[in-house]
Protein backbone atom coordinates (compact mmCIF):
# COMPACT_ATOMS: atom_id res chain seq x y z
CA UNK A 1 0.00 0.00 0.00
CA UNK A 2 1.08 3.49 -0.72
CA UNK A 3 0.78 6.02 2.28
CA UNK A 4 0.46 9.47 0.36
CA UNK A 5 1.51 12.53 2.04
CA UNK A 6 -1.04 13.78 4.49
CA UNK A 7 -1.63 17.06 6.71
CA UNK A 8 -3.08 15.24 10.15
CA UNK A 9 -4.28 17.44 13.14
CA UNK A 10 -4.39 15.04 16.56
CA UNK A 11 -6.22 16.39 19.83
CA UNK A 12 -6.70 15.90 23.32
CA UNK A 13 -4.17 15.16 26.13
CA UNK A 14 -4.50 16.26 29.93
CA UNK A 15 -3.19 12.77 30.79
CA UNK A 16 -0.60 10.20 29.51
CA UNK A 17 -3.15 7.79 29.19
CA UNK A 18 -4.07 10.03 26.21
CA UNK A 19 -0.41 12.12 25.24
CA UNK A 20 1.06 8.37 24.83
CA UNK A 21 -1.77 6.76 22.14
CA UNK A 22 -1.87 10.71 20.53
CA UNK A 23 2.13 10.15 19.86
CA UNK A 24 2.16 6.75 18.96
CA UNK A 25 -0.15 7.29 16.14
CA UNK A 26 2.00 10.44 15.09
CA UNK A 27 4.90 8.75 14.97
CA UNK A 28 3.37 5.81 13.41
CA UNK A 29 1.72 8.43 10.43
CA UNK A 30 5.69 9.81 9.98
CA UNK A 31 7.04 6.41 9.89
CA UNK A 32 4.93 5.38 6.59
CA UNK A 33 5.45 8.59 5.12
CA UNK A 34 8.00 10.84 6.44
CA UNK A 35 6.67 13.93 4.82
CA UNK A 36 3.26 13.90 6.82
CA UNK A 37 2.76 16.95 8.69
CA UNK A 38 1.21 16.67 11.73
CA UNK A 39 0.03 19.15 14.11
CA UNK A 40 -1.25 18.45 17.73
CA UNK A 41 -3.69 20.52 19.18
CA UNK A 42 -4.11 20.74 23.14
CA UNK A 43 -5.24 22.21 25.89
CA UNK A 44 -3.50 25.43 27.62
CA UNK A 45 -1.42 24.59 30.90
CA UNK A 46 -1.86 20.71 30.62
CA UNK A 47 0.95 18.69 30.33
CA UNK A 48 0.61 17.72 26.37
CA UNK A 49 1.88 20.81 26.08
CA UNK A 50 5.26 20.32 27.18
CA UNK A 51 5.14 16.39 26.43
CA UNK A 52 4.50 16.72 22.88
CA UNK A 53 7.50 19.62 21.66
CA UNK A 54 9.88 16.84 23.59
CA UNK A 55 8.94 14.24 20.85
CA UNK A 56 9.47 16.30 18.25
CA UNK A 57 6.07 17.48 17.21
CA UNK A 58 4.50 21.05 17.50
CA UNK A 59 1.37 21.77 19.41
CA UNK A 60 -0.92 25.01 19.82
CA UNK A 61 -2.63 25.19 22.99
CA UNK A 62 -6.89 25.98 23.13
CA UNK A 63 -8.62 27.75 26.23
CA UNK A 64 -10.27 24.80 27.43
CA UNK A 65 -10.65 23.53 30.89
CA UNK A 66 -13.30 20.96 32.22
CA UNK A 67 -15.88 21.49 34.93
CA UNK A 68 -15.00 20.23 38.55
CA UNK A 69 -17.08 18.25 40.74
CA UNK A 70 -15.63 19.42 44.70
CA UNK A 71 -17.63 22.37 45.56
CA UNK A 72 -15.17 24.90 46.68
CA UNK A 73 -15.28 28.53 45.44
CA UNK A 74 -12.46 28.11 42.91
CA UNK A 75 -14.29 25.42 41.46
CA UNK A 76 -17.39 27.73 41.19
CA UNK A 77 -15.84 31.00 39.97
CA UNK A 78 -14.16 27.81 37.32
CA UNK A 79 -17.03 26.73 36.07
CA UNK A 80 -19.04 29.74 35.66
CA UNK A 81 -15.77 30.33 32.99
CA UNK A 82 -16.30 27.37 31.00
CA UNK A 83 -18.93 27.69 28.88
CA UNK A 84 -16.81 30.68 27.32
CA UNK A 85 -13.74 28.78 27.17
CA UNK A 86 -15.55 26.55 25.60
CA UNK A 87 -16.72 28.48 22.65
CA UNK A 88 -13.93 30.78 22.25
CA UNK A 89 -12.03 27.36 22.15
CA UNK A 90 -13.98 26.50 19.35
CA UNK A 91 -13.50 29.72 17.30
CA UNK A 92 -9.31 29.37 18.13
CA UNK A 93 -9.84 25.97 16.45
CA UNK A 94 -11.76 27.15 13.37
CA UNK A 95 -9.03 29.33 13.04
CA UNK A 96 -6.03 26.56 13.60
CA UNK A 97 -7.97 24.27 10.77
CA UNK A 98 -8.63 27.17 8.46
CA UNK A 99 -4.47 28.04 8.48
CA UNK A 100 -3.28 24.13 8.85
CA UNK A 101 -5.79 22.65 6.20
CA UNK A 102 -5.76 19.32 7.48
CA UNK A 103 -6.71 15.97 6.00
CA UNK A 104 -8.01 14.64 8.37
CA UNK A 105 -8.64 15.61 12.32
CA UNK A 106 -8.05 12.48 15.32
CA UNK A 107 -9.13 13.19 18.56
CA UNK A 108 -7.92 10.79 21.50
CA UNK A 109 -9.81 12.26 24.28
CA UNK A 110 -9.13 15.05 26.54
CA UNK A 111 -10.13 18.51 26.86
CA UNK A 112 -8.84 19.67 23.73
CA UNK A 113 -10.13 17.32 21.60
CA UNK A 114 -14.11 18.48 22.01
CA UNK A 115 -13.96 22.19 20.61
CA UNK A 116 -11.28 21.02 17.82
CA UNK A 117 -13.20 17.64 16.64
CA UNK A 118 -16.36 19.95 16.68
CA UNK A 119 -14.58 22.74 14.53
CA UNK A 120 -13.51 19.76 12.30
CA UNK A 121 -16.98 18.11 11.90
CA UNK A 122 -19.15 21.70 11.10
CA UNK A 123 -16.06 22.14 8.59
CA UNK A 124 -16.82 18.99 6.88
CA UNK A 125 -13.29 17.87 7.46
CA UNK A 126 -13.06 14.11 7.90
CA UNK A 127 -12.71 12.72 11.15
CA UNK A 128 -11.80 9.74 13.88
CA UNK A 129 -12.14 9.28 17.88
CA UNK A 130 -9.29 7.12 19.23
CA UNK A 131 -11.40 5.73 22.70
CA UNK A 132 -9.02 4.24 24.66
CA UNK A 133 -11.40 3.07 27.67
CA UNK A 134 -13.86 0.36 28.22
CA UNK A 135 -16.50 3.24 29.19
CA UNK A 136 -16.82 5.87 26.21
CA UNK A 137 -16.67 9.50 27.67
CA UNK A 138 -19.25 12.39 27.34
CA UNK A 139 -17.63 14.22 24.27
CA UNK A 140 -17.08 11.09 22.52
CA UNK A 141 -20.63 9.59 22.79
CA UNK A 142 -21.66 13.04 21.81
CA UNK A 143 -18.69 13.90 18.65
CA UNK A 144 -19.73 9.48 17.21
CA UNK A 145 -22.23 10.20 15.18
CA UNK A 146 -20.52 13.02 13.53
CA UNK A 147 -16.83 11.33 12.73
CA UNK A 148 -16.30 8.90 10.14
CA UNK A 149 -14.76 6.11 12.42
CA UNK A 150 -14.20 5.18 16.06
CA UNK A 151 -11.22 3.37 17.07
CA UNK A 152 -11.61 1.16 20.28
CA UNK A 153 -9.91 -1.01 22.53
CA UNK A 154 -12.43 -3.13 24.19
CA UNK A 155 -15.78 -5.33 22.99
CA UNK A 156 -19.34 -3.72 23.66
CA UNK A 157 -18.36 -0.20 22.46
CA UNK A 158 -21.76 -0.03 20.33
CA UNK A 159 -23.46 0.62 23.47
CA UNK A 160 -22.09 4.17 22.51
CA UNK A 161 -21.57 4.37 19.27
CA UNK A 162 -23.14 3.67 15.77
CA UNK A 163 -21.73 0.26 15.06
CA UNK A 164 -20.71 0.33 11.46
CA UNK A 165 -18.40 3.13 12.76
CA UNK A 166 -16.25 1.04 14.90
CA UNK A 167 -13.19 -0.50 14.50
CA UNK A 168 -11.58 -2.97 16.86
CA UNK A 169 -7.78 -1.34 17.11
CA UNK A 170 -6.49 -1.56 20.80
CA UNK A 171 -4.60 1.86 22.45
CA UNK A 172 -0.99 2.64 20.42
CA UNK A 173 1.87 1.43 23.32
CA UNK A 174 5.25 2.41 23.13
CA UNK A 175 6.79 -0.13 21.16
CA UNK A 176 9.20 -1.82 23.46
CA UNK A 177 6.25 -3.00 25.28
CA UNK A 178 6.14 -6.84 24.43
CA UNK A 179 6.25 -10.38 26.06
CA UNK A 180 9.93 -10.72 27.75
CA UNK A 181 12.38 -13.62 27.76
CA UNK A 182 14.62 -14.72 30.54
CA UNK A 183 17.41 -12.97 29.30
CA UNK A 184 15.14 -9.43 29.06
CA UNK A 185 14.16 -10.16 32.61
CA UNK A 186 17.94 -10.81 34.19
CA UNK A 187 18.33 -7.73 32.67
CA UNK A 188 15.97 -6.00 34.37
CA UNK A 189 16.81 -7.77 37.85
CA UNK A 190 20.22 -6.62 37.42
CA UNK A 191 19.26 -3.14 36.44
CA UNK A 192 17.23 -2.45 39.98
CA UNK A 193 19.67 -4.66 41.77
CA UNK A 194 17.32 -7.15 42.68
CA UNK A 195 17.61 -10.66 43.65
CA UNK A 196 17.21 -13.40 40.84
CA UNK A 197 16.16 -16.25 43.57
CA UNK A 198 13.47 -14.20 45.08
CA UNK A 199 10.09 -13.49 44.02
CA UNK A 200 8.98 -9.54 42.32
CA UNK A 201 6.15 -7.00 42.37
CA UNK A 202 5.92 -3.90 40.27
CA UNK A 203 4.14 -1.58 41.82
CA UNK A 204 3.02 1.34 39.55
CA UNK A 205 1.01 4.18 40.61
CA UNK A 206 2.02 6.46 37.26
CA UNK A 207 4.26 9.83 37.22
CA UNK A 208 2.04 11.98 39.59
CA UNK A 209 1.90 8.14 41.76
CA UNK A 210 -1.50 7.10 44.13
CA UNK A 211 -2.34 7.82 46.66
CA UNK A 212 -4.20 4.58 47.74
CA UNK A 213 -1.27 2.55 46.27
CA UNK A 214 0.88 3.97 48.37
CA UNK A 215 -0.79 3.98 51.42
CA UNK A 216 -1.15 -0.05 51.15
CA UNK A 217 2.45 -0.49 50.84
CA UNK A 218 2.96 1.84 53.76
CA UNK A 219 0.39 -0.21 56.03
CA UNK A 220 2.41 -3.42 54.60
CA UNK A 221 5.80 -2.11 55.90
CA UNK A 222 4.62 -1.07 58.79
CA UNK A 223 3.27 -4.68 59.43
CA UNK A 224 6.91 -5.79 59.02
CA UNK A 225 6.19 -6.98 55.27
CA UNK A 226 4.09 -10.27 56.35
CA UNK A 227 4.18 -12.79 54.09
CA UNK A 228 7.51 -11.27 52.03
CA UNK A 229 10.19 -12.61 53.07
CA UNK A 230 11.27 -14.54 49.64
CA UNK A 231 9.74 -11.22 47.91
CA UNK A 232 11.47 -8.16 46.25
CA UNK A 233 9.60 -5.46 45.53
CA UNK A 234 10.18 -2.26 42.75
CA UNK A 235 7.69 1.15 43.94
CA UNK A 236 6.85 3.45 41.75
CA UNK A 237 5.41 6.34 44.42
CA UNK A 238 5.07 9.36 42.09
CA UNK A 239 6.96 12.44 42.46
CA UNK A 240 3.60 14.47 44.11
CA UNK A 241 4.52 11.91 47.08
CA UNK A 242 7.48 10.97 47.44
CA UNK A 243 8.90 13.40 50.00
CA UNK A 244 6.23 12.16 52.40
CA UNK A 245 7.60 8.77 51.51
CA UNK A 246 11.33 9.55 52.11
CA UNK A 247 9.94 10.86 55.21
CA UNK A 248 8.10 7.49 56.28
CA UNK A 249 10.93 5.17 55.03
CA UNK A 250 13.57 7.10 56.81
CA UNK A 251 15.29 4.87 59.65
CA UNK A 252 13.04 1.52 58.21
CA UNK A 253 14.62 -1.38 57.44
CA UNK A 254 13.03 -2.59 54.20
CA UNK A 255 15.77 -3.81 52.17
CA UNK A 256 13.50 -5.92 49.94
CA UNK A 257 11.85 -2.94 48.79
CA UNK A 258 13.25 0.25 46.17
CA UNK A 259 11.10 2.86 45.40
CA UNK A 260 11.36 6.02 43.53
CA UNK A 261 9.52 8.81 41.91
CA UNK A 262 9.59 7.85 38.62
CA UNK A 263 10.98 4.65 36.85
CA UNK A 264 12.56 5.92 33.48
CA UNK A 265 13.43 2.28 32.41
CA UNK A 266 9.66 1.03 32.17
CA UNK A 267 10.27 -2.03 29.70
CA UNK A 268 12.68 -3.46 32.17
CA UNK A 269 10.25 -2.91 35.34
CA UNK A 270 8.09 -5.25 33.21
CA UNK A 271 10.32 -7.40 32.56
CA UNK A 272 11.51 -8.31 35.98
CA UNK A 273 7.96 -8.25 37.39
CA UNK A 274 6.38 -12.26 38.21
CA UNK A 275 3.01 -9.38 39.04
CA UNK A 276 2.09 -5.79 38.48
CA UNK A 277 0.02 -3.28 40.51
CA UNK A 278 -1.53 -0.85 38.82
CA UNK A 279 -4.09 1.62 38.38
CA UNK A 280 -6.38 0.25 35.23
CA UNK A 281 -6.08 3.62 33.03
CA UNK A 282 -6.62 2.38 29.87
CA UNK A 283 -2.78 2.84 28.63
CA UNK A 284 -1.35 0.88 31.50
CA UNK A 285 -3.95 -2.45 30.95
CA UNK A 286 -2.93 -2.17 27.31
CA UNK A 287 0.72 -2.30 28.23
CA UNK A 288 0.16 -5.10 30.81
CA UNK A 289 -1.77 -7.39 28.12
CA UNK A 290 1.16 -6.68 25.56
CA UNK A 291 3.96 -7.06 27.99
CA UNK A 292 1.22 -10.84 28.98
CA UNK A 293 1.88 -9.86 32.49
CA UNK A 294 -0.18 -10.76 35.99
CA UNK A 295 -1.64 -7.43 37.22
CA UNK A 296 -3.53 -6.66 40.08
CA UNK A 297 -6.05 -3.64 39.37
CA UNK A 298 -6.90 -0.84 41.81
CA UNK A 299 -9.07 1.18 39.79
CA UNK A 300 -9.22 4.93 40.14
CA UNK A 301 -12.33 6.22 41.83
CA UNK A 302 -11.54 9.63 40.63
CA UNK A 303 -12.25 9.04 37.08
CA UNK A 304 -14.93 10.16 34.87
CA UNK A 305 -17.79 7.81 34.39
CA UNK A 306 -16.08 5.09 36.89
CA UNK A 307 -14.04 4.07 33.37
CA UNK A 308 -11.18 2.46 35.52
CA UNK A 309 -13.37 -0.16 36.85
CA UNK A 310 -14.82 -0.85 33.09
CA UNK A 311 -11.40 -1.26 31.90
CA UNK A 312 -10.20 -3.47 34.83
CA UNK A 313 -13.59 -5.64 34.46
CA UNK A 314 -12.66 -6.38 30.52
CA UNK A 315 -9.54 -8.72 31.69
CA UNK A 316 -11.52 -9.71 35.24
CA UNK A 317 -14.32 -11.01 33.32
CA UNK A 318 -12.04 -13.27 31.04
CA UNK A 319 -9.87 -14.57 33.71
CA UNK A 320 -6.75 -12.28 32.61
CA UNK A 321 -6.61 -10.11 35.76
CA UNK A 322 -7.53 -9.61 39.77
CA UNK A 323 -9.01 -6.75 41.06
CA UNK A 324 -9.02 -4.88 44.34
CA UNK A 325 -11.24 -2.24 44.98
CA UNK A 326 -9.78 1.02 46.00
CA UNK A 327 -11.63 1.32 49.48
CA UNK A 328 -10.30 -1.96 50.26
CA UNK A 329 -6.66 -1.32 49.45
CA UNK A 330 -4.94 -0.73 52.43
CA UNK A 331 -6.13 -4.31 54.05
CA UNK A 332 -6.33 -6.45 51.12
CA UNK A 333 -3.60 -4.99 48.03
CA UNK A 334 -0.73 -6.60 49.16
CA UNK A 335 -2.01 -9.83 50.82
CA UNK A 336 -3.97 -10.11 47.13
CA UNK A 337 -0.70 -9.85 45.41
CA UNK A 338 1.40 -12.29 47.79
CA UNK A 339 -0.47 -14.80 47.52
CA UNK A 340 -0.15 -14.34 43.66
CA UNK A 341 2.87 -14.39 43.13
CA UNK A 342 3.53 -17.45 44.92
CA UNK A 343 1.13 -19.11 42.35
CA UNK A 344 2.70 -19.84 39.48
CA UNK A 345 0.05 -21.72 37.68
CA UNK A 346 -2.83 -18.59 38.62
CA UNK A 347 0.37 -16.69 37.74
CA UNK A 348 0.73 -18.76 34.48
CA UNK A 349 -3.36 -18.73 33.28
CA UNK A 350 -3.49 -14.65 33.94
CA UNK A 351 -0.31 -14.35 31.52
CA UNK A 352 -1.81 -16.28 29.07
CA UNK A 353 -5.45 -15.03 29.44
CA UNK A 354 -3.78 -10.93 29.09
CA UNK A 355 -1.72 -11.88 25.98
CA UNK A 356 -4.98 -13.34 24.24
CA UNK A 357 -6.79 -9.82 24.91
CA UNK A 358 -3.57 -7.76 23.66
CA UNK A 359 -3.82 -5.58 20.15
CA UNK A 360 0.25 -4.89 19.69
CA UNK A 361 -0.35 -3.59 15.77
CA UNK A 362 -3.11 -0.61 17.24
CA UNK A 363 -1.32 2.94 15.81
CA UNK A 364 -0.92 0.74 12.62
CA UNK A 365 -4.43 -0.07 12.46
CA UNK A 366 -5.13 3.22 13.06
CA UNK A 367 -3.29 4.81 11.00
CA UNK A 368 -4.30 1.95 8.02
CA UNK A 369 -8.14 3.58 8.59
CA UNK A 370 -7.11 7.21 8.08
CA UNK A 371 -5.98 6.44 5.41
CA UNK A 372 -9.11 4.42 4.32
CA UNK A 373 -10.84 7.07 5.32
CA UNK A 374 -9.03 9.98 2.96
CA UNK A 375 -9.43 7.21 0.04
CA UNK A 376 -5.40 7.69 -0.38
Amino acid sequence: MEYKKLRVIISGGGTGGHIFPAVSIAKKLKEVNPATEILFVGAEGKMEMEKVPREGFKIIGLPITGLQRQLTLHNIVNDVKVPFKFMKSIRKARSIIKEFKPDIAVGVGGYASAPLLMAATRMHIPALIQEQNGFAGLTNKMLGSKVQSICVAYEGMERFFPADKIVMSGNPIRPEMHPYGAEEKAKGLAQFGFDPAKKHILLVGGSLGSGTLNKAMKAWIEGGCQGGEDVEVLWQCGKYYKAGIDEFMSGRKADGIKYSDFISNMDLAYAMADVIISRSGASSVSEICATAKAAVFVPSPNVAEDHQTHNAMALVRKDAALLVKDADAVGELMPTALKLVHDPERIATLEKNALAMALPDAAMTIVNEIYKILGK
